[in-house]
């Protein structure tokens, strides 16, 4: 007697998981993974403001069905990503997975994610590799390939008449390599440093005396978030009086922190809160509303993201088991983003625009400002590698 109340006992704990994961019929499950603490925690705070916004731009549903989102805090650390992942797949068996804020995180739940031949919608990373012979018909990059944006400094670079020289500054991370090779790309001249920084890394006194010492014309940087906050500041207070040229690195999550030193930076980005076309002007005002400040590109791509997911699910009419039919649709798609103009290269990444970028300060309102288009429909680099066709 004993010895069944036990087994059963036993039997009832085991399906305990199975209880707490079931699901109402009809419901489209969405992982959502992202840095949500430590160091880069607002990079992911306004990963997940956009994803959310965009949701609720199609009334909590894609594709007219319902969605549950889950939402999973990698730490900006690999392995904890994949272990999120990991949970996201097995456990909370999603349909869907998007988010992912940086590149070494994203190399890590790559091949889990798509090995499941779940669907993975990198909302912002777009590293070298997956855009090459590690392509993959389960993967979407629906923000940028990292060079793409780095290119458009390299060019910006390149056209200044008095920049014959560069120090180069960037972290020792996947993202950090794709920005130097994207804007060695374009710019040719003489680079008189290259230093690659742990990433996170917050004092930067030995670099800047570096880049003093090396007497440049202009100083290349991508950092991240708080490390561009840190950097910026030391080198203003430094005064070293070296035009500073970035990518994704002054921006409407940075230059706030920053304060009014940031004024005058220019940066490449492939979104600009001041874009005018309807999607935009309707994105940025609810945005405002809800948030009551401006969006980032990192809130927009979260965004765009969305719209992405949504075709994807009305393509087959909610039969998530037709996969074919959903990666042709998206491989189809050019759908009418904030960003403007879009579509797919054959290796599942961006064509797009390349904004210029420069901080001002506005009667006090110090914001960033489209300067103009570097690039228009532009290709990533990798795609010839890539066997998908």
């Amino acid at each position: 007697m004993i010895r069944s109340f036990v087994t059963l006992l036993v039997a009832l704990v085991a399906l305990l998981p199975f209880f707490a994961r079931a699901e109402p019929a009809g419901i489209i499950k969405v992982g959502f993974l992202a840095s949500l603490s430590g160091p880069q925690a607002e990079l992911g705070q306004y990963y997940l403001e956009g994803f959310k916004l965009g949701l609720e731009r199609f009334g909590n549903k894609l594709g007219g069905i319902p969605v549950k989102l889950i939402v999973a805090d990698d730490q900006a650390q690999p392995e904890v990503g994949v272990q999120q992942v990991r949970k996201l797949l097995d456990y909370d068996e999603v349909d869907f997975i998007s988010g992912v804020n940086f590149s070494n995180v994203l190399m890590a739940v790559y091949k889990p994610i798509v090995d499941h031949k779940t669907f993975f919608f990198s909302s912002f990373s777009g590293p070298a590799p997956l855009a090459g012979a590690q392509c993959n018909p389960y993967f979407f990059a629906t923000a940028v390939q990292n060079d793409q944006v780095y290119e458009g400094v390299g060019k910006t670079v390149a056209d200044q008449p008095n920049v014959k020289k560069v120090f180069i500054l960037v972290p020792n991370y996947q993202a950090g390599h794709d920005a130097v090779t994207g804007f060695k790309r374009y710019y040719k001249g003489e680079v008189v440093g290259e230093v690659y920084t742990k990433l996170n890394q917050p004092d930067y006194s030995s670099e800047i005396a570096q880049i003093r010492a090396a007497q440049p014309d202009a100083v290349y940087f991508f950092l991240p978030g708080s490390m561009a906050v840190n950097f910026i500041k030391q080198y203003s207070g430094a005064r070293v009086g070296i035009p500073l040229f970035s990518g994704n690195s002054v921006d409407e999550v940075t230059i706030h922190a920053i304060g009014p030193t940031a004024a005058g930076a220019f940066s490449a980005a492939l979104y600009s809160d001041d874009l005018d076309n309807p999607h935009n002007h309707e994105f940025v005002a609810a945005y405002r509303k809800q948030f009551g400040r401006r969006p980032s590109l990192y809130a927009a791509t979260a965004y765009d993201t969305v719209a992405f997911i949504d075709l994807a699910v009305r393509a087959v009419n909610g039969d998530l088991s037709r996969q074919d039919d959903i990666r042709r649709a998206l491989e189809k798609a050019q759908p009418e983003l904030v960003r403007g103009p879009f579509r797919f290269n054959t290796n599942h990444f961006p064509i797009q625009n390349i904004y210029a970028l420069e901080a001002v300060n506005e009667n006090g309102d110090l914001h960033m400002k489209m300067r103009g288009v570097i690039f228009e429909n532009h290709a990533d680099a990798y795609a010839k590698d890539c066997p998908l066709k």
